[in-house]
Order: structure tokens, then C-alpha cells, then sequence
């Protein structure tokens, strides 16, 4: 043990708090070892009357519990004190030395043995005192070891405590106080010690009011909200406490009766609905002149006008206000069928259909007594998008009272579409929609929509899918009364067909950009939104940006000096131009000046209508390269499968009239009208390639490149269209293993897409075999679909190539001596085989005043809020190098 006299002065003085901090750690270690049965018997005791366990036992009980309560305490502090030993300095010093290494406290009380003469020996030996006199600077007191889970394996600790922890929050402490009488003999009101009653008024939950202890609740006035529960409980007889109230509307209190020697506390529960008073009679009592508050019912009101964004999602502001708080809300929107145009489809009487109904949006975080929120949904494909409707805001509270807004007349926001044939689509899907006795009506239109496709149907895909739609529709309506799940899978083919129609999906950047225009007139004439304006030039200057680009890359091909490639002499417009009349677009019609808006944008059309992009035809020496002699394959296999498409869906129409017997054969001639007959009148007419001037926007009835091939309606059947697409397949495949070109990720990506359209037309070719034309016709879509983005690819591909072909390396001699292409912005065009310029865009003899200039101009443009995110984002990175 080491000895604390025997330590230096100057180690005793470093040392000296961590020995007190350490000796009281160490005492506390064994306080709680020795004593921790006594803490939890009283625990537990103070539990057990906090919650009144001596009023639910026999008084014999409660003196034999007792009992043992006071001889568990008196041996348990009989235990502690007999185990508990006061920790002296030493132990302390100990303790405090095992903490450190090599023990520096014992070293410093030790003193040299041997060698005490020696000069040497000694002043080794003063060393290492040092050095150990240092180490005790790290002196730092341990932490006490309080556990005794080695003592208490069943945690009777922790029991008991958090049985006095519930029963400090829920029970009574008070009753603690009764202990003392209970050993006494006599009534239950003699052995009171604590209050003879106790009281709570506890407001409802949703007013977020804390309960009132009545105890401490001086007589006078009391505010309660509606509807306060109050508790009374009462500990005596009953003629010794007497309750008299008038808040529950009920003529008297009905106080229980205790029953004689078996009841000590009776209770009192009931609901404060109306002003009155509250007497608690007897020793201690006191009255209330109770005032209750009314809860009125929540109020909601609609502000502002319904928003409709471009996507056609809705957003209706709206303000709910409560005395406490908004539980819930819903909006219920009906047709205001008086106010609907009753014409066309809407002629007959619609099927009943029930509200639609949203939930209002309710704040997450905050308080719900007032507040303004927006109810933001997309009803677009809802039967009543775009039609006159109701609308009605309402809103709960906690008491279940209910508020409801003013009745907004309004018509019901939805998506908009601007293509004609888009729109079409869905006027008739919604003529299916009201009622599906409309049924007929609709397929009749459909089949005259789809009669003659050609440059009405640009999409390929989407004149695939209506086709289908369409055969489906006559296919049920054949069997009779047209059920509930055919209409609604007719809706959703209808509403797909016309989001691709609408939203493009045009190989063609011309063909994009003109649709573009299409739409952006057909809102002109339609007076569309903010939002829906800016999203249609946002599309607008989109497929202009891309056909520029693409433009440029075929005269950077195909050599910018071909009559063919060039705008017409003083055509040459440059990007901020171009940017400007757009933005000037923008503006006209965001003021309501339509005319002058549809007027520039026709200005602007005719523009653009004198540029051209153009596949890339041979060159006038007759000279093809493996590049265009490959992509002239792809263009005939596309052809090709576009006539067997079309044959396979001319087939399946052709099968349906048969099955519909004489249904359709009084009203149809040869050639007129049916869409069986689609496309066969001008099978004679069509010269040979005319549909080759339109890809990917003409219905043909070319052969396909199988002259031999029976013709559906001339003998002909499935098989037959079998047998031709497995040699489509077979030539596909060859083509698609002698691509031509430098290995690249535009090649492998051609490839990919060649050998997709490949297993799409395995899939037709099955599908035709087993007689199945509809799931054929969905896999070709797909294959021509493949086909196409393959031809892109590989377009691609042979760009990147271009450069380093042979016959190429002879072209720049020559070029010092002629005047430079320009591109269709009027700049001139890269000679190092690059898209863009080779000039310096810094011009001119004050580079530096142009430079300022240019960035003027992108602060200006940055700050206009209207402009895109995305080109906001792009000015701000300029600005930030910049």
C-alpha cells in the first residue's frame, strides 16, 4: 500500500485533488452497493400508494404489507451499514496510482536500497524519481464503478423506479400521505390524512390546453373550452362531501353512493357543455363560476383564381381558420351539367358518376388555427377535365363540425392539347367517357380520323397504337353493349396515342420543329396560359436548336457549297436574331396581341421553310460510298417494313368484317369509306417512290421489296406475311453484320439498335404464325421504331468518320482561293472538320468594348425570371468564370 506521508511535498500537493475526487468515487461505489436494496423498497412503496393500492386492499392486508415493508428496510440498512467501510487516503492513492503506468505514485514513496555512497547510483536513481515525479502530472481521478448487476440480476432497481416515475406523472403523490392513518382504527373519512377530494378538468385533446388540477384552483371564475371533462373523486361518505353542478345540462349531479364499510372513494365524470356552477361541499370545498367557451365550426374560403400549369396540373389557393385547430379538409368538385355545352357528344345524357374529391392539404409543422395552403392536383384525365364543374372546399375540426367554402363555378383545369389530331383524340375520349352509348359514335370518327393518315398521323407509333384502339373498340362493340373496363381501356389507348402525338416523338428535326410551330399557333387561336405559352416555345426553340445543329452537320458532310445545302442569298440569319424574334413571339402573345404574334410566327416559319435537312443523297458522279450504300439498305428495309405493317393491319381489318357478317356490307362499298379498305383506292394510283419523298409520315401499300407476296383481300393470309417478315429479318441481319465504318460507340449503338429491331420482327413473325395480327402490328411498331434510331446511329457514326475517308485529302487544295461556307446562322463554317466556326467570335478593332458588350448582355438575359431554368443556370456558370 503506498504511503502518502512518504511522497514529496510538491507530488502530495499535485496529487491532492485527485485523491479527494477519487476517495468520493470510490465511496459512492460503496453507498450504492451496500444500500441499493433500501432505495428500492421505498420506490416501490411510494408506487404502490401513489396509486392507490391500499384503497383496493383489506386494511389487514395493508398493515401485514406493512409490516414487511418496515423489516425489508430495517434489514437492508442493517446490510449496508455492516458492509459499508469508509475509503482511506491510501486506497484512494492506490486506486488512483493503478491508472497510470509503471506506477509513478508507488515510485516516488520508494528510496534507494543499494548503492545510497555511490555518486553514480544516486543520481541515476534522482533521475528516475524525476521522471516518475512527471508522470503523476497525468494524475487524472477514475470514474466510480456504480453497477451492480452482479448484486441485482433481476433489475429490481429499475422496476421499482419506473414504477414511481408512472406514478409521479399519473398517479397521485398526495395519497403518500394517507399511510400514516391507515394503522389507526376507524372510518375511511377519519383515516383520511390527505384531501378529502381531489378534481381535474381536463380540456379535449385537440385544443392543445393542459388539464387544471382543481386543488390548486382558487374559488371564483374558471374559463373552460366546450366540451372539458371534469373528474371528481371523493374520499368519504357521501353526506360528508356534497357535489352540486349545472355544466353537463343534466337537471341534478348524479354523485354515487359508497356502500357502508366496503367503499372509501366515489367518483364523478361528466362533459361541460353549457355555463353554470360547480360546488364541492363539505371540509375544504369550494366553488366555481364556470364559463365555457364555445367552439365554433371551421371556416374555409377559396382566394384567388384556379392556376392551370402547363401540364395541366391545377392549383386552387385556399384559407382554412379554426378557434383551435383544422383536423381535415377535402374539395368536392360535381359537374355543373346546366353550364355544359350540350352538343356532339355531349348531346345524351351522361352516366352518373360520383364527386370527385381531394383531401386539402394540411400544414405539416405550425399551427393549424389559420393558415393559407394550395390544393394542387392533375384531374386531366378525369371525364370532366375542361368541363363546367362545382367546387366546394370543406373543413373539420376535433368536435366533427363541419365549414364549407362559397360554391366556385368554374371549369375543371386539365390538360390542354394544341395538335388537331391530339385534341381530336381526346374530344372523343371523353365523348366515351360521358357515356358509352357514345360508343358507335366514336369508333365511326376514329375510322374517318385514320382513313387517310397520310400527312395528318406523322407518327408512326402513334397511327400503330390508334389502329389497335380502333379494333378493339369494334371488336366489343360487335358483342353488344360495350362494358365498363372496355371503355376505360379505350380511354387509356386514346390518352397515350394523343400524348405522343402531342409531345412529338418525330425522328425528323423538320418535322418536329413544324409541329412545334402547329401547336404554338393552335394556341394562338386558343388563348392559352402563361405557363402553356411558355412551355410551347420552350418545345419551339427546342426543335430549332436542333434542326440548326443537324443542318449544320450535313453541310459540314456534305461540303457547304452544294446548291442544295445553302439558305437562298440574303436568307442568312444570325443566332441573336433568331433568339430575338422568338422572344418577340413570347412577349406578343403573354400581352394578348395574337395577331401580331401569329403574324411573326409565320414570318418565322417561311424563314425556316427556305432550310432544309436532307438525308444525304449520292453525289451527280453516280459514286456511292460503303457509308450511303448502307444507309440506302437501312431506308429500304424501313420501307419494307412499313408496308408489311401496314398489309398486316389492312389484313386484321379485313378479318373483322368478315367476322361481323352482313353488319357492315349494305352500308360499305368496294374502296369507300371502310376501314378495312384503308389505303387499297390509291394502291394503283401511287407511282412507284412517291412514298420514299415522306419517311416516316405516309401510309404506302409498297410491296416491300416482295414482289412475289400475295396481297391481303387477293387469296392471301397470315402465313404469307409470316414468311415475308422472316426474310425482312434475314436481310436485317445481314445488313447489320456488314455495317460499315471505324469501330466507335455510335457504331455499337447502331448495332444494338439494328439487332432490337431484329428480335422485334422475331416476335412479329411469331405473332403472325400463331394468328395473332394485333400483338404483330404492336412488335413491328417496335422494330420500325429500332430501325430508325439505328439509321441515326449510324448516321452518326459515318459523320465522325467522314474526315478521314479517302477522297477527302485533295479538298483543301484550292479552298485559300474561294470564299468560305457560312452556316445557316450566316457564320463561317470550321475547316478543320468540326461543327461551328473557326473565327474569333472577338471581332473587330475594340476586341475589349465587344467583349464588355457581350457581357452586358448576359447579365441582362440573366436577369429576366421568364427565360428557362436551364439556360439561367448556364448564364449564372458564365457569369461566375467570368
Amino acid at each position: 500500500m503506498t504511503r502518502i506521508k512518504a511522497l514529496p511535498h510538491e507530488a502530495l500537493r499535485r496529487l491532492a485533488w485527485p485523491v479527494r475526487l477519487t476517495r468520493a468515487g470510490m465511496a459512492s461505489e460503496r453507498i450504492t452497493r451496500g444500500f441499493w436494496p433500501v432505495w428500492t423498497i421505498l420506490f416501490a412503496l411510494g408506487a404502490a400508494l401513489a396509486f392507490g393500492a391500499q384503497d383496493h386492499l383489506p386494511l389487514e392486508a395493508v398493515w401485514i404489507g406493512g409490516v414487511l415493508v418496515l423489516l425489508g428496510l430495517l434489514w437492508a440498512l442493517v446490510r449496508g451499514i455492516r458492509r459499508f467501510r469508509w475509503p482511506t487516503e491510501a486506497e484512494a492513492l492506490d486506486r488512483l496510482d493503478r491508472t497510470l503506468p509503471g506506477r509513478p505514485i508507488s515510485a516516488l514513496s520508494d528510496s534507494l536500497a543499494l548503492g545510497e555512497g555511490d555518486a553514480g547510483t544516486a543520481s541515476v536513481w534522482r533521475a528516475h524519481v524525476a521522471r516518475m515525479a512527471e508522470r503523476t502530472r497525468a494524475a487524472r481521478p477514475p470514474a466510480p464503478d456504480l453497477r451492480v448487476a452482479a448484486r441485482d440480476p433481476f433489475a429490481l432497481r429499475y422496476a421499482a423506479l419506473t414504477a414511481f416515475v408512472m406514478a409521479a406523472l399519473f398517479g397521485s403523490l398526495w395519497r403518500v400521505a394517507e399511510a400514516p392513518g391507515l394503522v389507526q382504527p376507524g372510518s375511511a373519512a377519519d383515516a383520511a390524512a390527505g384531501p378529502a377530494w381531489e378534481g381535474w378538468a381536463e380540456p379535449p385533446a385537440y385544443t392543445g390546453k393542459p388539464a387544471l388540477y382543481l386543488n390548486t384552483v382558487p374559488e371564483g371564475t374558471l374559463d373552460l373550452p366546450e366540451g372539458s371533462r371534469i373528474t371528481l373523486r371523493l374520499y368519504g361518505d357521501a353526506d360528508a362531501i356534497p357535489v352540486t353542478e349545472s355544466l353537463s345540462g343534466r337537471p341534478a349531479a348524479a354523485v354515487p353512493e359508497a356502500e357502508p364499510d366496503t367503499a372509501t372513494v366515489r367518483a364523478v365524470e361528466f362533459d361541460a357543455v353549457q355555463s353554470g356552477r360547480l360546488t364541492i361541499g363539505g371540509d375544504g370545498g369550494r366553488g366555481w363560476q364556470v364559463t365555457i367557451l364555445p367552439d365554433a365550426p371551421p371556416t374555409v374560403a377559396i382566394t384567388g383564381a384556379i392556376l392551370r400549369e402547363a401540364d395541366g396540373t391545377m392549383s386552387q389557393p385556399f384559407t382554412a381558420k379554426d378557434d383551435y385547430a383544422v383536423t381535415a379538409g377535402r374539395a368536392v368538385i360535381e359537374l355543373d351539367l346546366a353550364a355544359a355545352d350540350r352538343r356532339f357528344g355531349l348531346a345524351a345524357a351522361p352516366e352518373p358518376r360520383e364527386p370527385l374529391v381531394y383531401d386539402l392539404p394540411m400544414p405539416i409543422t405550425g399551427s393549424r388555427a389559420e393558415f393559407a395552403e394550395a390544393l394542387v392536383e392533375d384531374a386531366s384525365k378525369h371525364p370532366w377535365a375542361n368541363l363546367p364543374v362545382r367546387m366546394t372546399f370543406e373543413v373539420t375540426d376535433g368536435r366533427d363540425q363541419t365549414g364549407r367554402s362559397d360554391t366556385v363555378a368554374l371549369p375543371l383545369p386539365g390538360r390542354r392539347f394544341f395538335d388537331p389530331v391530339a385534341s381530336a383524340l381526346i374530344e372523343m375520349r371523353r365523348d366515351l367517357l360521358w357515356t358509352r352509348d357514345n360508343g358507335a359514335r366514336v369508333g365511326q370518327i376514329l375510322r374517318a380520323l385514320t382513313h387517310r393518315p397520310e400527312g395528318l398521323i406523322r407518327n408512326e407509333r402513334a397511327y400503330l397504337m390508334l389502329s389497335v384502339a380502333i379494333r378493339r373498340l369494334d371488336a366489343a362493340l360487335a358483342q353488344g353493349p360495350l362494358s365498363a373496363e372496355m371503355r376505360d381501356e379505350t380511354a387509356e389507348a386514346l390518352w397515350s396515342v394523343a400524348e405522343l402525338i402531342e409531345d412529338g416523338g418525330l425522328s425528323n428535326a423538320l418535322e418536329r420543329m413544324q409541329q412545334a410551330q402547329e401547336r404554338l399557333s393552335e394556341a394562338i387561336r386558343n388563348g392559352a396560359s402563361p405557363e402553356e405559352i411558355q412551355k410551347l416555345m420552350d418545345a419551339l426553340r427546342d426543335a430549332t436548336d436542333d434542326y440548326i445543329r443537324k443542318l449544320a452537320e450535313n453541310m459540314e458532310r456534305k461540303g457547304a457549297d452544294e446548291p442544295n445545302q445553302q439558305a437562298d442569298a440574303g436568307q442568312q440569319i444570325t443566332g441573336d436574331q433568331l433568339q430575338q424574334m422568338m422572344d418577340e413571339i413570347q412577349r406578343l402573345m403573354e400581352e394578348g396581341r395574337m395577331a401580331e404574334a401569329q403574324e411573326l410566327l409565320d414570318q418565322l416559319s417561311r424563314m425556316m421553310e427556305n432550310l432544309r435537312v436532307t438525308e444525304g443523297q449520292p453525289g451527280e458522279n453516280g459514286q456511292r460510298g460503303p457509308g450511303a450504300q448502307a444507309m440506302e439498305n437501312l431506308r429500304q428495309t424501313l420501307r419494307d417494313q412499313q408496308g408489311l405493317s401496314d398489309e398486316a393491319f389492312r389484313d386484321m381489318q379485313q378479318q373483322g368484317s368478315q367476322q361481323q357478317g352482313g353488319q357492315q356490307q349494305g352500308g360499305q362499298q368496294p374502296g369507300q369509306g371502310g376501314e378495312g379498305q384503308l389505303g387499297q383506292p390509291d394502291q394503283q394510283d401511287r407511282q412507284p417512290g412517291e412514298g420514299e419523298a415522306q419517311d416516316g409520315q405516309q401510309r404506302r401499300n409498297g410491296d416491300g421489296g416482295q414482289p412475289d407476296a400475295m396481297r391481303p383481300g387477293e387469296g392471301g393470309d397470315p402465313r404469307s406475311l409470316a414468311d415475308r417478315q422472316q426474310s425482312l429479318r434475314e436481310t436485317l441481319r445481314r445488313q447489320e453484320g456488314a455495317l460499315p465504318g471505324d469501330p466507335s460507340d455510335e457504331r455499337d449503338a447502331a448495332r444494338r439498335s439494328l439487332s432490337e429491331a431484329g428480335r422485334a420482327m422475331e416476335e412479329a413473325e411469331r405473332a403472325l404464325r400463331q394468328g395473332d395480327t394485333s400483338g404483330a402490328i404492336e412488335r413491328q411498331a417496335e422494330a420500325i421504331e429500332n430501325l430508325r434510331e439505328g439509321m441515326r446511329s449510324l448516321g452518326d457514326a459515318l459523320a465522325q468518320n467522314q474526315p478521314q475517308q479517302p477522297g477527302n485529302q485533295g479538298e483543301a487544295v484550292g479552298e485559300a482561293g474561294r470564299e468560305a461556307p457560312h452556316d445557316p446562322l450566316g457564320r463561317s463554317t470550321g475547316r478543320s472538320g468540326r461543327i461551328g466556326t473557326d473565327q474569333n467570335l472577338l471581332q473587330g478593332p475594340d476586341v475589349y468594348r465587344r467583349a464588355r458588350d457581350i457581357l452586358d448582355e448576359i447579365r441582362r438575359r440573366s436577369g429576366e425570371q421568364t427565360r428557362p431554368s436551364e439556360e439561367l443556370d448556364y448564364l449564372r456558370r458564365l457569369l461566375g468564370r467570368f
